[in-house]
Order: C-alpha cells, then structure tokens, then sequence
C-alpha cells in the first residue's frame, strides 16, 4: 500500500511559522496583523492563495505584485522558528513503514517543504514529494496524487490528510482517505462531507493501528 501524506496540519505543526509570515508581510505594507487563528483558517490551498486572502483580510483591494515573492521570502526565514512533527509522528511513520512506501502531496512550495522535512529529520521516511509548485495542479486537483500513485505502481492507495481540501483530492481520485482530526484544517471539514467510509485519527499513532487491520489482517 502507498501511504500519501498531507504536510501542514498532519505532518507538522506549522500554525505559528505561517500566521507570524503572514503578519510580517502586512507589516510590510504598513498594515494591522490578523488574529493569528485567522490566518490559519486561510491556510491549505497553497501560499499564492493564502497571500491573496490575507491581503483581502487586511483591507486591500488589490494584491501588490511582490507580496507573493515577499511572502515566501519571510516565510522562508521562519519555516523551523515554531514549525515542529505533531507528538508521535515519528513513531508513527516508523509503524507505517512497514505496510508500504510513503510519500508526501501538499500545496506548500517544494523546496520549503523539503526544507521543513528536512529539518524536522522526516524527510528520510519517504521516497517522493510533490509541492503545490510544481508541474501537476494544486489539491485538490488528483493529478500529482495520480502520479504518486502510478510511479509507486501500488495496487492500494491511503491518502492522510487534515483539511477539507484532502478530503476533496481523496474524492477526485477515487482513493480512501483518513482523516487527522489533532490536525489545524479539520475544522474546514463540513460534517455532512464525510462518510462512513472516512476513517478519522485522533492522534498520529492511531494510524498504526488501522494500517495493522487494513495490511496485515
């Protein structure tokens, strides 16, 4: 089975990094900061939009033409400040290994997500990364999770994710998908989007457990 995994919200926690990124790119345009958790809520479907929605929040009618660059630019000198793995993730990904390879799909750039695997000492555990800026479209268009799938060549699929915008890439492709609740998106989540096919995790371990009962029953 290849296991795919979301990054921001699922993977690690990357809320204070993000919202403090954010605020600084409005200090930069001499405008007020945002609620931290407001930002956060802007947060999944990759950085051009969360710049386009944290300047339409601010107050501006028009996004400057650098504050996406900008952004990414004081991002980038935060990305390990607060950014860490959610408890138990590495033993999580250590248990999961075992059902099959494992990958990551999220809309963050690539080489800030490498950096923040990377720094995390995460990024060993897995075998590709597709960042919401390369050649395939952002989720939750399927096509970067299709490639994963078909470079793989897995016969079962497990998309891990925290946001409604996985849960969408989940349906698109036609693959089952689980769902961290301890996860900042899950709150996007509308309820009656889920089904009883969703498996749901309280906390990183539990996916240890359901792959046990999907890989080795």
């Amino acid at each position: 089975m290849l296991i795919v995994f979301d990054l921001d919200g699922t993977l690690v926690d990357s809320r204070q990094d993000l919202a403090d990124s954010a605020n600084a790119l409005l200090a930069d345009y001499d405008l007020a900061p945002l609620p931290d958790h407001r930002i956060v809520e802007m947060v999944g479907d990759g950085a051009a939009t969360l710049v386009q929605r944290v300047c339409s929040a601010a107050g501006l009618r028009s996004v400057p033409p650098d504050a996406l660059p900008r952004f990414l630019r004081l991002y980038d000198a935060r990305l390990l400040n607060h950014t860490r793995p959610y408890p138990g993730i590495r033993e999580m990904l250590q248990g999961a290994a075992a059902c099959g390879p494992m990958a990551v799909l999220t809309n963050k750039p690539d080489a800030a997500s490498r950096a923040v695997l990377r720094g995390t000492d995460l990024l060993g555990f897995f075998q590709d990364l597709v960042g919401g800026d390369g050649p395939w479209p952002r989720k939750p268009d399927p096509r970067g999770l299709q490639w994963l799938i078909d470079k793989a060549g897995e016969p079962s699929v497990l998309l891990v994710g925290d946001s409604s915008v996985d849960l969408q890439t989940a349906r698109a492709a036609g693959v089952p998908v689980c769902l961290a609740r301890y996860g900042f998106g899950f709150a996007s989540i509308p309820p009656e989007a889920r089904t009883s096919a969703d498996s749901v995790i309280d906390r990183p371990l539990d996916l240890v457990d359901l792959l046990a009962r999907w890989c080795f029953d």
